[in-house]
């Protein structure tokens, strides 16, 4: 609820802000122009008529200015872009405008806050991060490579690319059918690229691997795991993707993450269309690749044991109810022949919401 008697809109960028405040006593605007400075920000704001609050939009920048604020006593909220209200005839968008409209909205509460994580949270999820954006490079290295054979004819017969196999495949047979000296230079370019691309993302795995095991996201990584697909990386890019799960309930994280159908309904018509994919698209692709690991007959394996023996008793059970429903769901969704990308999205869905019950459950 708002309470203070200034309200502040900033739209920041990297080397501008435009800020507007407006005077809830006297109704008076003031704007101008401000340096990306935590410091310069925080003294216009304390010129203000006090008490003042402020808001902006999540966005690059990050949220260095919302914790310099908020030790200096000033309450700040960070905007969900998303959920900001634009009227629909407007059509003229500029920096002090906006600045205007996020005033309007904080002073009257109609503004959608986002999490802010801590300084630890915020750096494990950097890492995650890194991790996710390492595994993209690698997937291109590996397809501008094996492309580049392909173009010249050569492909692999002899089972799955990527293993131990195919990389002797690559050096020993592919390279020397290559027989012009720039084909060949491609090839050790890409190659090299393949190499050093996986070896960074085998360090940021040992990294993960390491913080996941002791850090304030061990348990909920403990817990997670009792489900099948969800190994340690995957529990602890859900962990601080997540951050807060006590935010959410069973229901509302399917719609966070992004896989509820969209819906266009008024008045007597209703029609719906595929998942919304709004939110954390990397923890949407998590749960939408772990979902396809209960399609098999479901049984307990070394694997599985192992995860089992790090978690409590009561999250070991809750787990193995998940793993048997959702197995349930998928046998269900076979026998009605059902197209297997739209059940396993359908499959994900509730997955979340397994994932949810784990992650708030107490040790």
């Amino acid at each position: 609820m708002f309470t203070e008697r200034t309200s502040v809109g900033l739209d920041v960028h990297a080397r501008s802000v435009a800020a507007a405040a407006i005077d809830g006593v006297t109704g008076e605007l003031f704007q101008t122009k401000l340096t990306p400075a935590y410091e310069h920000i925080r003294s216009w704001a304390n010129n203000l008529p006090g008490p003042v609050a402020v808001a902006y939009e999540a966005g690059p920048t990050g949220f260095g200015l919302y914790r310099h604020l908020t030790d200096a006593g000033i309450r700040c909220e960070v905007v969900a872009p998303s959920k900001l209200q634009k009227p629909a005839g407007d059509r003229v968008k500029t920096d002090a405008k906006d600045a205007v409209h996020l005033a309007k909205l904080l002073r009257l509460d109609e503004i959608t806050a986002v999490s802010i994580p801590t300084v630890d949270q915020e750096a494990a999820r950097d890492l995650v991060r890194a991790r996710e954006d390492c595994r993209k490079d690698l997937m291109r290295a590996r397809h501008r490579l094996s492309k580049l054979l392909l173009r010249h004819g050569i492909v692999y017969y002899e089972g799955n690319a990527w293993t131990g196999k195919h990389d002797q495949w690559l050096r020993c047979q592919a390279q020397p059918q290559l027989t012009s000296r720039g084909t060949r230079l491609a090839f050790d370019s890409d190659y090299d690229t393949v190499l050093v691309t996986k070896a960074r993302r085998d360090r940021l795995d040992a990294a993960i691997e390491e913080m996941a095991a002791g850090s304030e996201f061990t348990p909920a990584v403990r817990r997670l795991g009792c489900l099948r697909g969800i190994g340690t990386l995957t529990g602890f890019a859900l962990a601080v993707e997540l951050g807060d799960w006590h935010r959410f309930t069973g229901n509302t994280i399917g719609s966070f993450v992004g896989l509820v159908p969209s819906e266009h309904s008024s008045g007597q018509s209703r029609s719906q269309g595929s998942v919304t994919k709004t939110g954390n698209e990397h923890a949407r692709r998590l749960l939408v690749e772990a979902a396809w690991h209960h399609r098999p007959r479901y049984t307990i394996g070394k694997t599985m044991r192992e995860r089992w023996d790090l978690a409590p008793a009561a999250a070991r059970a809750r787990g193995d109810e998940g793993n048997r429903r959702l197995h349930h769901r998928w046998v269900g969704f076979i026998d009605r022949h059902k197209r297997g990308t739209v059940a396993n999205v359908a499959i994900a869905r509730e997955l979340a919401g397994w994932c949810w019950s784990l992650a708030v459950m107490e040790d």
